[in-house]
This record gives C-alpha cells, structure tokens and sequence, in this order.
C-alpha cells in the first residue's frame, strides 16, 4: 500500500507517494529533472551523470534517490549544476548533434529533451567520430556508433529484462561500442530481434529501419545534402551558441508533430497481450513503441510485435471484396458483396435447415465481434453449429480447468507467474511462441533466484536454461503428472488444509493414482525415476508453484486429460488461489480466450452457459427479445466437425472469419477436399467456393477485417 510522505525540492514543499524513484516523483508534479541514462522500467544505472542534485550537504545523482519524508533536494546548487553540465558535455563528446536532419527528433529523445532542459550554451568538448562502420546487418533495426553515449541501457535490457544476454560494452577498449556476442554482426550474432535495445535508447544510436527517411521534412536529404549542413549548423553552434540551434530543432520537431499520429493497440500475434502505440506518419508505420504502463509487457516487445508489420502495406493485400464466378473472382461493391452473402446463407437456412450452416470465429477478433458472429449463428440462422481456433489449442485446456477449478481461464497474471518461487512448463517453447513471458520468467529465475523446471521432448531454450529439464516419452506427459500427484500423498507434501477447504472427491482422486508408481512412471515415460523424485521434492516443498502448459499438450488427442492431471497436480500441492501460483494455459492466438469467453462455442452461450441448459437458453431468449423455441438447444459442429459434415454433403454454408480452416485443421487435404465440392449456388447458377490458397491480407488483424469473409 502507497504510503504519503512530503518532500521539498528547490524550496518547493511536493506530496506524493513514499519510496517512489525521485525521477517519476517529480514527473508526476510536472517537474523535469534532466536525465539520459535513466529509464522507469530499467531503473538507476548511473552513467550519464546528468541528473546531479544537492542532498544533505553533498551531490549525488538523483535517479538514485527515492522519496522518503522530509527528503529535501536541491538541483539549483551550484555545485550540482556544475557536474549536470560536465556530464553532458562528456555525453557529447561521444554524440554528434545533428537534431534538424535526424530522424529521431521527435519528441521521444531524451538527450535532445536533456540539452534543452538544461539550456548548454556550447559543447565544451569537441566531437569525435569513432574508428567503427554502422552495423546495418539487422533487417529491423541499425546501431550507429558515432551516435552512441554508451548509456548501457541497451545491454541492461537485453541482460537483465529480455535475459537473451547477447549485448555488452568492452570499456578496457580504446574506442568502446556495444558489441553483439562480443562483436558479431547484428544478424550474425544470437540476437533475437526483439526491439528492446531499440525502444530503451536514448537517442538515434539504436534505430527502427522503417524510421530512415520518413519523419521529417529534411530527414529524406541524401547524406551528401544533409553533411555539408550539419558543418554549417556545427560552425554557428561554436561562434553564437546552441541557444539558436536548439531552437531551431525545437521548432523542426513542433512541426513534424502534426504529421506523426501515435494510435495505442494491441498486438494481434500470440495471446500474450502486449500493448504499445504505433507511430505512422500517413500509411507509413514508422515505429512501435511500448510504454511502461503497458499492463502485459510494460516496454517488452518481441520480434513479431515490435518490426512484423510490413503486411499493412503488402501489395498482396486485398482492398476490396471479391466475388467468385465461373472459377474467377471478380471485384465488387460492398453493397453487393454483403447483400450476396447474407440472401444466400437465408437461402441455404430455409433451404436445407439451420443446421446446414456453420460459423466460425475469429481468435484475433474483438470480443464484441466474437459476441455478434455467435449471436447471428443462433439468433439469425437458428445452429449452435459455431467455433474458433481454440478447438484445436486451447479447449482441452479449458476442458481440463472447467473439471478442476470451474473456470477455464488462467489462474493469475504475469505478476504472478514473476512471483513464483516454481515455474514449470510443460509442452511449451515459451522463449519462441510467448516470449515477452520467457523473458520474465529468465528475468525471474536470474535476478531472484526463481527455480525453472521444464518437461519436454525437445531441448530448446528454456530446457537449456531450467534448473531441471525432463524429457518424456511422447504422449506419456499424464503419466509423470499423476506419478508425481501421487508422490505427494505418499510422501506428506500435499497440502491437506488446502484439499480439504476447497476440493472434492479428494480421496476418490487419491485412489486413481494408484497404478501411477514412480517405477511405472519411469517404464513409460523414459524419466528416470531419481529425476521425477527430484522433481516432486522440489514442487512440493515450494510455497509458490505457476504451471504453463501450451500446444505440446492441448493438440493432443488426450489434452484435455492430460490438462485435467496438471492442474490436479496444483490442487494437490495447494498452489491455487493465492498469489504466485496457479495454471496457465499458454493460447496461440490474440484472443482465444475471449473469443470463448464470449461464446464462439459450439455448446457454450457467453460466460460457458451449456446451450443444453433450459434455463440458460430461457435467458438468452429474453435478453434477445425472442421465444426460447427460436434458439436451438442442439449442440451444434466444433471445426472439426464441420469439415467432416462438409464432406458428408450436411454443411451446405461457411461463414468464416479471420481463419485459414486448411491451416488450423491437422488434415489440410481433407479441408480441402471438403471444401472442393460445389455446394452454395447463388444467383444466375454461379458457385461460390473458399479461396483455395494462402489469404496474405491479414485482413482478420485489421479493422478491414470483411474482406476475408466473402473469400471463406
């Protein structure tokens, strides 16, 4: 709980929050104290030495200090202002200051903001361009030397809050640079492009290559333009000042504003979460930048969320809709296209039955659209026959949940899983498929000790990184689950206060393990049985266990049972329900939960009320303003089902939104085959089948997200 507390700063008495960073503190007053090297999310690092203030008699740097009661600070002593300008004039000494033309003045560089701050009237030391060539290897991003003030920000990210541990500063070397794995290449070193270095740099030494050219009126000059004017810019700034200069790039960035929209949004890759504002001047994105407030990621960002976004511009993409005649599409309105597809499901519906229509939901999509796609399902065309990707990657683990806890969602946030004193993954590459998540988990296990316990046939990262790693026979994972559920019991480590307060049939559950020995255990699943006694000791004796499961056990022909043994695994040991622990079923896509959450279910009305249960179809009926009779109390085809009755010639219609069927199903040639045969015919004889082949629109992603409708 926040604690107040009343400090004074320059003779200013200020109240706020107690043990806060001085830095933020005073931001939240409005008050600037100039700073480089710190950043909210990193943290003091202490090498920019321009933050100087005068405390009880002695400076020291402020992005060190937390406020506390009577706390009295001074940033007009001079001799704090005196060590504030020497520390950037040492800055500069490294940074050639060439704001106008660059491209990073925009607002987001903070030692352009600190040498406005703190009105420097010359650069007290010359500017010397280093002996190192720009590393412009990486597809993503460049680092240019000559701009770097060797800050270590980038190297702390990367080494403490991504954990990839690839950046580092050699400062025994005559002329220091970041080196990647100690002096590599960018694209030929073990970096994974996540963008964290990019986004924690304080000034255009680490740049987004969409940035080049793009956000300024001068920054598209060829360099053979842009030199001979940065000369001229450096002569005036030695004879009248950098008043004028500063001025000038002040102005230069007033005017680009206009130009440069910043749109927050969520990205629509994995299930993560990961927040941030998108900068684009026109239909150019020039950057991605995460904001510390963001709640999933704070500035964390992965290759994908932070540079994949080049499809927005693809020519490939599609613009209009299309309709399909003769084995040809051809361009339409949106008057016709909508028209066309809704007369025509009306038709198959009246034609051949409700049940001869199948909806399938989008996992990227928005909540509201995945509440109004299942809403037309039942309401308008009368099935339950209406599903999303979560069929395949994530129901079994929601099945699994809704057997043990009731709810299958996760049990905590990411704060918890950072709070666990265990982590296990089961069935998961989380430094590839989830990585913002890897890399608090890495974070977790370096800085504060947090043991990591991975089972999984193969050895990616996070195997090479656990404290245990176990490889499993395939499709043994059950096995090693109840073998250790029943360790438990045998060896007093379940939590017994825990079962008895909130789980039932626990001795019914005790007696299913029996034939779950260690020694079968061992037979079956390859572990050796010492390795699964570790295992369990050190799950059992912790206080705090997380458990992350992901496509390695849910697209499983058992996944739901197999998700039903782990997460007994947690009832058992008593991590449920309090803060650090619980299970967490990793989802593929952005939205997969909600789209469930709100009813893309083929037995579920939103908030997994049973379409079998007559009160709850009463309640829906009312609340849609329509007899229950109109509503179908059938449980309708799942995706897979759906395919199948495609084939059998009783799915006549496909509404699909923002999903590639041919590449969710494990069977592309039977989606195909499926889908091949003419069924739909519309008006004047024509057939209308699914686009046969890859839709490179990403419209589902987009806010264009129909064109893709009328293809499926």
């Amino acid at each position: 709980m926040n604690r107040p507390c009343t400090i004074t700063f320059d003779d200013k008495t200020l109240t706020g929050n107690a043990d806060e960073p001085l830095i933020d503190f005073l931001k939240a007053q409005g008050i600037n104290l100039p700073s480089v090297c710190y950043h909210p999310s990193l943290g003091p690092i202490e090498t920019c030495d321009t933050c100087w203030v005068h405390v009880n008699g002695e400076i020291k740097r402020g992005c060190t200090l937390r406020t506390e009661e009577g706390l009295n600070v001074s940033s007009q002593d001079r001799e704090a202002e005196a060590a504030r300008h020497e520390g950037m004039d040492r800055l500069l000494a490294k940074h050639e200051l060439y704001c106008t033309v660059c491209e990073n003045n925009n607002g987001d560089c903070t030692v352009h903001n600190a040498l406005v701050e703190m009105q420097i009237p010359i650069q007290r030391y010359e500017f010397t361009s280093k002996p190192h060539e720009k590393d412009t290897s990486s597809p993503f991003y460049t680092y240019d030397p000559d701009q770097c003030i060797l800050c270590g920000q980038c190297v702390e990210a990367c080494q403490n809050v991504e954990v990839n541990e690839t950046l580092s500063i050699d400062f025994s070397s005559e002329d220091p640079r970041v080196l990647w794995d100690g002096g590599e290449k960018i694209n030929d070193s073990s970096c994974v492009h996540c963008g964290h270095c990019v986004t924690v740099c304080p000034c255009n030494a680490l740049q987004e290559n969409s940035m080049y050219g793009q956000t300024g009126p001068l920054t598209a000059l060829p360099w053979s333009l842009k030199r001979p004017m940065i000369e001229i810019v450096k002569e005036v700034e030695n004879t009248t000042s950098a008043t004028p200069i500063t001025g000038v790039s002040e102005l230069d960035a007033a005017l680009r504003e206009p130009g440069i929209k910043r749109t927050k949004t969520v990205c629509t890759y994995c299930g993560v979460g990961c927040a941030f504002e998108m900068w684009t001047r026109d239909r150019n994105i020039l950057k991605v930048q995460p904001t510390p407030d963001a709640p999933a990621n704070g500035i964390s960002t992965c290759i994908k969320g932070k540079f994949a976004w080049d499809f927005v511009n693809s020519e490939k993409r599609l613009t209009t809709p299309l309709i399909r005649e003769k084995g040809q599409f051809r361009e339409a309105s949106w008057d016709e296209a909508l028209d066309l597809v809704a007369s025509q499901l009306i038709s198959v519906r009246d034609t051949h039955g409700p049940q001869s229509v199948g909806f399938i939901g989008s996992s990227k999509a928005s909540n509201e659209e995945a509440y109004l796609t299942q809403k037309i399902a039942r309401l308008i065309i009368g099935t339950n026959s209406v599903d999303n990707s979560s069929r395949y990657c994530q129901n079994p683990a929601t099945k699994g949940l809704f057997r043990t806890v009731g709810y299958g969602g996760d049990a905590g946030t990411i704060k918890d899983i950072e709070q666990a004193e265990v982590v296990m993954l089961v069935g998961s590459n989380t430094a590839e498929n989830h990585p913002v998540i890897a890399s608090r988990i890495k974070s977790s296990q370096k800085l504060h000790g947090q043991k990591l316990v991975v089972f999984d046939p193969r050895q990616h990262e996070m195997a090479e990184r656990a404290n245990l790693f176990m490889r499993p026979n395939v499709s043994t994972d059950l096995i090693w689950a109840s073998a250790l559920s029943r360790y438990m019991f045998d060896n007093d480590l379940a939590d017994h206060e825990f079962l008895g307060r909130w789980v039932n049939n626990v001795d019914e559950y005790r007696e299913s393990l029996a034939p779950f020995t260690l020694d079968f255990a061992e037979q079956k699943t390859g572990i050796p049985k010492q390795q699964l006694i570790e295992a369990a000791e050190l799950i059992g004796r912790a206080k705090r266990v997380c458990l992350l499961w992901a496509m390695g056990i849910t697209q499983h022909s058992h996944g739901s049972d197999t998700s039903t043994a782990l997460s007994n695994l947690l009832l058992v040991t008593g991590n449920y329900g309090k803060p650090g622990t619980g299970g967490y079923p990793m989802r593929g896509h952005n939205n997969v939960q909600g789209a469930s959450d709100f009813g893309c279910l083929r037995n579920m009305y939103p908030g997994y009320e049973k379409v079998t249960d007559e009160d709850a179809r009463k309640r829906w009926a009312k609340g849609w303003g329509v007899k229950p009779e109109q509503l179908s109390s059938e449980i309708g085809y799942g995706n897979f089902l759906m395919v199948q009755a495609a084939a059998e010639d009783k799915l006549k219609a496909m509404y699909i939104i923002g999903e590639e069927t041919a590449f969710s199903d494990s069977n592309t040639h039977n989606v195909h085959s499926a889908f091949e045969m003419p069924r739909l015919y519309g008006r004047a004889g024509h057939v209308f089948k699914p686009y046969r082949g890859v839709c490179r629109c990403r419209a589902a992603r987009l806010p264009q997200r129909r064109e893709r409708r009328l293809l499926c």
